[in-house]
């Protein structure tokens, strides 16, 4: 039986009191493809930035992406940005592709105990893009990349200090999340681990890191629909 096989119980998260998610292409679906318009502006911002071409700005892009956690934190350390002015200009997208979503709201309020975005995104991406679906008022607070000093997911000590910032009980939390390799720390730090997954996984292009492989054991669930996840959670 494959993990995404495995139908989550109630009592698989009856020790959680903290839940965890990321934001973009997990709060809201992969094929929504809302994050093709951020790809899109940070391209252009290094293209601008290094007076590159296109295809050779995305590459770099890429590259400091799979190295660093994130393109910002790349082009801080390579080429000292002003990451407010890259968060503004990254974040300069139209949300109009993403509706309200009251089942999920619904499932999100009915967890018990506390609720967190934790984004390697801006808080102001994170409360825009939640409240075009209609559920950023079933959080508590809001994690974002300025209050981790700029160091993304997945770096541990970035998790550390959402944790201590927020007073994370992480043997009572669970961290939902659409890249692997950031469930990795959140399995060391005790929390129930949830990939989320493109419904059409076979037929959507990812990046191979997207990807899950045979050395996942630090993924507890995987699920391709997050509303019905949370609803088999609630019981």
């Amino acid at each position: 039986m494959t993990k995404i096989d495995r139908t989550p119980t109630k009592a698989d998260f009856s020790h959680v009191t903290e839940w965890v998610f990321d934001l973009d292409n997990t709060l809201y679906p992969h094929h929504v493809n809302l994050f093709a318009q951020i790809d899109r502006n940070m391209t252009a911002y290094v293209s601008t930035l290094l007076q590159m071409e296109r295809e050779e700005a995305r590459k770099l892009q890429k590259q400091y992406y799979l190295d660093h956690g994130t393109t910002l934190q790349g082009l801080m350390i390579h080429h000292g940005v002003d990451p407010n002015d890259f968060l503004e200009k990254a974040h300069a997208i139209d949300y109009s592709s993403l509706t309200a979503q009251p089942d999920l709201g619904a499932a999100i309020k009915a967890l018990p105990g506390r609720k967190f975005i934790f984004t390697n995104g801006s808080v102001k991406h994170a409360e825009m893009a939640a409240g075009a679906l209609g559920i950023l008022e079933h959080f508590d607070d809001i994690f974002d990349i300025v209050a981790a000093d700029f160091v993304p997911k997945p770096a541990q000590v970035t998790y550390d200090k959402f944790a201590a910032l927020k007073r994370i009980e992480t043997d009572k939390a669970a961290m939902f999340e659409d890249l692997p390799r950031n469930l990795k720390v959140p399995k060391t730090l005790g929390m129930q681990t949830v990939l989320l997954v493109p419904n059409n996984l076979e037929e959507t292009v990812v990046e191979w890191w997207e990807k899950t492989s045979g050395d996942d054991d630090h993924i507890d669930f995987v699920t391709d629909d997050l509303t019905d996840f949370l609803a088999k959670i609630a019981g």
